[in-house]
């Protein structure tokens, strides 16, 4: 039995306020096993998403303030040679790489893949300008990385559009890959003015026709298609 620490009057155990006098009744027991509340809020904070725009301002400003500061010292300071072209041309590409992954655009795979390799051709251009000539440049550079371009952009018309399984993209990739190294050794043997034909590039044009065929025709036989889908968990 308990009591009203007010006035003493016998209190029941289902009470909580004194009947007579309205005192709240504490039980010791029941107060010593609480815990105590803690002064920190339970539920844990998020910190605030980094917004895309806040991003690409950032790498903006990164990008512009190094290839100011670099200009400014090869003019003023270090004006041998115009090293500075290196730097201005590898952020430009840095910066036209890293906008689509930072800004979500709606401008197409193919205008993204386009605007890389024009960015990649005009690194190479600034680069030209520490050479003794740029013949190599309009010659060699440029028809390889239009054409590298051009391999890139075709392969993401087939996976888009055509197919994107395991198998097909492999075809893809063994497809482009014989093309590149025959065009990269034609490419190299018109700027040496040496006699069009296949050396080195016509081993890997062999063995990726190999390949090729070897998946044609498992991806013309259905069952074995499945088998080996089945088997290598694709």
């Amino acid at each position: 039995m308990s009591y009203c620490v007010n006035c003493g009057v016998k209190l029941d155990a289902s009470l909580t306020r004194c009947p007579l006098c309205g005192t709240p009744v504490l039980n010791p027991n029941e107060f010593r096993l609480s815990a105590p509340s803690s002064p920190f809020p339970e539920e844990k904070g998020q910190a605030e998403v980094v917004k895309s725009r806040d991003l690409a301002i950032l790498l903006l400003v990164v990008l512009l303030s190094t290839s100011a500061v670099c200009g400014l010292l090869n003019l003023l300071v270090f004006s041998r040679s115009a090293w500075s072209f290196y730097v201005i041309g590898a952020c430009l590409l840095i910066g036209v790489l890293a906008f689509p992954a930072v800004i979500h655009t709606h401008f197409s795979i193919y205008c993204c893949l386009l605007c890389d390799g024009m960015a990649a051709a005009f690194y190479q251009y600034m680069i030209s300008f520490n050479t003794s000539g740029r013949e190599w440049f309009f010659r060699l550079a440029l028809p390889l990385t239009a054409f590298v371009t051009v391999l890139a952009i075709l392969f993401a018309f087939l996976v888009r559009k055509i197919s994107s399984a395991f198998l097909m993209v492999a075809l893809y990739c063994f497809l482009e890959l014989a093309a590149l190294c025959v065009g990269i050794e034609l490419l190299i043997r018109h700027f040496l003015c040496l006699p069009l034909r296949l050396t080195w590039s016509a081993i890997l044009l062999a063995i990726c026709t190999v390949i090729v065929v070897a998946l044609i025709t498992l991806l013309a036989l259905t069952p074995l298609r499945n088998e080996v889908r089945k088997r290598l968990h694709f």
